[in-house]
């Protein structure tokens, strides 16, 4: 049996000498202080949810018990608590920082009308402090500023709890009115300020996002997060601007986050009070962790260490030259052990298919460190141990999580080796050497990817076309063309789901191609979406990355665009007609029906945009909110890859 326990040592001023502990500590220490403070502990979902058909994964800790928070009443009372594992798959090309993971485990417990924002603040800050023994000093908070629109006044009432507390610890906590992050980003902090005040779009939770979009009939309410300081050093000022709490920054990282749900949204758009209350309590255990051992990299705490440690083994290389490659490989086998373990197999279907695509990404970046032989029957048997105090009503089939996996590793295996065998066919076949066309056979036939071929034609010294990226990009599209793909989401047309929040995002992407269009390239086409309450991620064609002079005229054109609250309106029309006579954007002519639905954003017969497309929109694009792109990458050859958020 592998000894997590963590053998560092850190001092507190607040509580004395703290041992710094493993995670499977952490997490009982959490149920048992909420067992000490009346809760009853409840037993976590499973990972995939039964009778759920919007959703692949459980996301959170609070998705189960949403009927409760509504009002039904729960057998187990009023105080309930528990450890949440969860997935979450919007943004799994961001595994490789040091904080984002695809699964974690959510530490919950919720008040249904019972305590609310005095003992639940109380409660979180005597935990952190005696329990875990964080340094008070080093933790802030976060506060809803109000919406004077909608008579929602600032959370004064948890600044003052959250002021005593700190009072009570020693601590002078000055309280800052920040509004948006942007904002944030410009200020900083001042010294003595440790409560900051942020809009709706930081310390407000719906299941729609901000105040403006509510749903009618929600309970909903203010938030206060509460984020642990690593450190001066740790801001990258350049990049991301001054440090505050609620900058994607590295200084700060949120490790808990207080809902106190009071207010219910009415059918007119009002708000009014409600007359039970709920907190609904949140802490990522991985971030909680890392703090104990005072680590900003989650990937150092014991549920990934012992991953990590055998990669280094198995590859010879080291973690801290090989974060990125070994950060998604510790993460993906566990969330594919999580789900094997729950019965999952892979396939290319829902839930199998993610199943797979993590496990396949794992596989490929193993690879990358040069593990090129079998090395899951090494690692499955290290997160099994890790995981050997998750409860059997979680992993009901952990006993043939590593056949499986195993499974599905040796048929990516042969793939590759039919793939490579293939390369080597072609290229003896071809004086002229591999072509784009052949590279994308490769990877849609044999499934090898296109950045293997290339890697073993030079390894090989096997000629490839000077424009292979340009072949392979015409391939693919011509491939669309004949085959529209399935969206990537659980719904039509990339969105997550069909909340106001997301068809506002929704309505931005178009707004967003169209201002490529203007700005970039007239031959910009969309090669892909994915739309969530939280951000838009919009892939199109471009031979360069965007310079910072580009990103900013983009986004400014279409912040311009929002605030002439142009009107978005729709019709249905024969397919020729859409084509030919309203020059309507589409990508697949050949496959659309006869009649379809083609949107149009600005006047009439001189459109900012007008798109095929089956909705749903805004009714105007004032309805949105500040568009601000975060990111710009590369997502495959030829394709460039925007994430944006709306504030």
């Amino acid at each position: 049996m592998l000894s997590l326990t963590l053998t560092t040592f850190s001092v507190n001023p607040f509580c004395g000498i703290i041992q710094s502990m493993d995670a499977n500590i952490v997490r009982q220490k959490f149920l048992d202080f909420q067992v000490s403070k009346g809760h009853k502990i409840i037993s976590p979902a499973p990972l995939v949810l039964e009778g759920d058909p919007t959703t692949l994964f459980t996301g959170s800790g609070m998705q189960p018990l949403l009927p409760f928070l509504l009002g039904k009443k729960h057998p187990e009372g009023t105080r309930l608590c528990d450890s949440q594992p969860s997935m979450r798959l919007q943004d799994i090309e961001d595994v490789g920082d040091p904080r984002h993971t695809t699964v974690f485990e959510m530490l919950g417990n919720w008040s249904l009308g019972d305590y609310f924002k005095e003992e639940q603040i109380r409660n979180f800050f005597e935990f952190l402090t005696k329990e875990i023994g964080l340094d008070p000093n080093r933790i802030y908070v976060t506060c809803f500023i109000g919406n004077e629109k909608y008579g929602i006044p600032q959370d004064m009432e948890a600044a003052k709890i959250w002021q005593k507390v700190f009072k009570e610890a020693g601590i002078e906590a000055k309280i800052a009115e920040i509004g948006s992050a942007k904002e944030g980003d410009k200020r900083g902090i001042k010294p003595g300020e440790r409560i900051f005040f942020y809009d709706d779009h930081e310390n407000w939770w719906s299941r729609g996002g901000g105040c403006e979009t509510t749903p009618i009939g929600d309970p909903c309410g203010p938030d206060s997060e509460v984020f642990y300081d690593f450190g001066e050093d740790k801001q990258d000022v350049e990049k991301y601007g001054l440090a505050h709490p609620a900058s994607d920054g590295a200084r700060f990282m949120e490790i808990g986050n207080q809902v106190f749900m009071q207010y219910r949204r009415n059918e007119d758009g009002t708000f009014s009070e409600l007359e039970q209350k709920n907190v609904d309590f949140g802490a990522g255990l991985e971030r909680i962790t890392a703090a104990s051992i005072d680590s900003f990299d989650v990937f150092k705490i014991s549920l990934m260490k012992p991953i990590i440690e055998k990669l280094e083994a198995i590859s010879h290389k080291s973690y801290d030259n090989n974060t990125d490659e070994m950060r998604v490989i510790a993460d993906h086998i566990r969330g594919a052990y999580l789900l094997a373990g729950q019965g999952l197999v892979p396939s290319n279907k829902t839930q199998g298919y993610a199943m797979r695509r993590l496990l396949r990404r794992a596989i490929l970046r193993a690879l990358d460190l040069g593990v090129s032989d079998n090395f899951l029957s090494e690692i499955v048997p290290i997160v099994a141990d890790i995981y050997r105090d998750l409860p059997d009503s979680i992993l009901t089939h952990r006993e043939m999580a590593l056949e499986v996996m195993l499974r599905e590793e040796n048929a990516f295996r042969k793939t590759l080796n039919k793939g490579l065998r293939e390369l080597h066919k072609i290229a003896k076949q071809s004086s002229d050497g591999l072509s784009g066309y052949d590279l994308f056979k490769l990877q849609d036939t044999y499934g090898f990817p296109m950045e293997l071929s290339v890697e073993e034609c030079y390894r090989e010294s096997i000629k490839i076309s000077d424009e292979y990226q340009k072949e392979f990009e015409k391939a693919l599209t011509e491939q669309r063309e004949r085959s529209q793909t399935a969206s990537k989401g659980m719904f039509k047309g990339g969105l997550e789901d069909h909340g106001e929040q997301t068809i506002k995002y929704h309505t931005a992407t178009h707004l967003l191609l169209a201002a490529l269009q203007k700005l970039i390239s007239k031959d910009i086409v969309q090669k892909g979406s994915n739309t969530t309450a939280e951000r838009l991620r919009f892939d199109f064609n471009l031979d360069h990355k965007m310079t910072d002079e580009e990103k900013k005229q983009v986004e400014d054109q279409v912040n311009q665009w929002i605030e002439m609250d142009l009107p978005v309106v729709y019709d249905e029309y024969d397919k020729d007609y859409a084509k030919n006579t309203l020059k309507a954007h589409g990508q697949f002519w050949d496959k659309y029906p006869e009649k379809l639905k083609v949107y149009t954003i600005g006047d009439f017969d001189n459109p900012i945009s007008r798109e095929v497309c089956g909705g749903p929109h805004v009714e105007h694009t004032g309805q949105i909110g500040k568009f601000r792109i975060k990111k710009e990458e590369s997502s495959s050859a030829g394709v460039r890859r925007i994430k944006a958020v709306i504030e």
